[in-house]
């Protein structure tokens, strides 16, 4: 089996580390993974913002190369709706059309991929007596369905999984929108608190780095001391 990783523009350019636990955990499990050098960002920010061209062309430098993998694997939700569900519709001629198709359909979010394709359930992490609280990223819940797969991973490997009031409310980041709307994505980030400090989490996740990022921002204006991670960080120091 021959996995991609796409390492997402966030990864690459702020949290590295959560590319590394993805990487790790997937070679863990057998998988082999590369990482091809041609990628670049997605093109979400460009389709968002309604520049369908640009976004196509970046899709289809993508239809290249990830070509030859069996499956494009992503620590994003973000992302894979990107893959999953916007580049097959941003192409009229047939052929690059079926072919962004089938790239689609070999796309997969990290958790996903080892729940549904490899069939794992545990990664053999431990964090028994580690209190986790999810934030459900936008994209990922409502683009292309991600919910039971981190949550099941996390239970697995033991963590005490306590679920937020709104925690599948949207944390003001969205891209663009906490570009445009500054004031209105801080106020959103901020409603989001109440519900995590609720929990008594010591750890608050998610499959993406973005909302974590918007969410550590506002925890860390506010002074509070739950800890930040991408579920990949968190599963793999249970192995590590």
């Amino acid at each position: 089996m021959r996995v991609a990783l796409f390492v997402t523009c966030l990864a690459d350019q702020l949290f590295p580390e959560v590319a590394v636990a993805a990487v790790k955990l997937l070679r863990r499990l057998g998988v082999e993974v590369t990482v091809p050098d041609g990628q670049t960002c997605c093109g979400q920010p460009a389709y968002n913002a309604g520049y369908h061209q640009q976004a196509r062309e970046i899709a289809a430098h993508h239809l290249a190369v990830f070509a030859q993998a069996d499956y494009v694997v992503l620590p994003s939700g973000s992302c894979t709706a990107m893959l999953a569900c916007h580049y097959p519709e941003l192409f009229e001629e047939p052929g690059q059309r079926s072919e962004a198709g089938r790239l689609a359909a070999r796309s997969y979010e990290l958790c996903t991929f080892i729940t549904q394709v490899l069939g794992v359930s545990d990664v053999g992490a431990d964090l028994n007596g580690l209190r986790v609280t999810f934030h459900d990223n936008c994209h990922a819940l409502r683009g292309v369905g991600i919910s039971e797969a981190p949550r099941k991973l996390l239970c697995a490997a033991g963590a005490e999984l306590i679920e937020a009031v709104g925690h599948d409310v949207c944390c003001g980041f969205g891209g663009l929108f906490s570009v445009k709307m500054p004031d209105v994505s801080a106020a959103m980030a901020r409603a989001k608190l109440a519900g995590i400090a609720a929990t008594g989490a010591t750890v608050l996740t998610s499959t993406d780095a973005g909302c974590l990022m918007q969410l550590q921002g506002a925890l860390r204006r506010q002074g509070g001391s739950v800890r930040v991670q991408h579920v990949a960080e968190v599963l793999w120091q249970g192995v590590a």
